[in-house]
């Protein structure tokens, strides 16, 4: 699962803000600010847990470890990013 860590790490990593985050994950921006005030697996919903990482991920981060192992992100290669990072969760293709 995902820690408030890895979301502001990856955010920093892709140079976003939380708006932006907001914006590109459908979740909104209290709830982006409220899953990054903790470093571990925040409190919140499976689904909305979910949609900040697709989000993440499209825009090209990988997540790596475990939240009790290491947790961390790496930014995917180039080749490797089959996405368009402007794309939203949700949006129809």
């Amino acid at each position: 699962m995902l820690t408030g860590l890895q979301i502001r790490a990856a955010r920093a990593a892709l140079n976003i803000t939380a708006r932006e985050l907001s914006q590109r994950s459908g979740v909104s921006l209290p709830t982006i600010q409220r899953l990054e005030t903790v470093d571990d697996v925040p409190q919140s919903r499976t689904s909305t847990l979910m949609d900040v990482k697709a989000a993440l991920e499209s825009a090209g981060i990988e997540f790596i470890g475990t939240p009790a192992d290491r947790p961390g992100i790496r930014l995917a290669s180039s080749t490797a990013r089959k996405s368009d990072p402007g794309r939203v969760p949700g949006d129809a293709d």
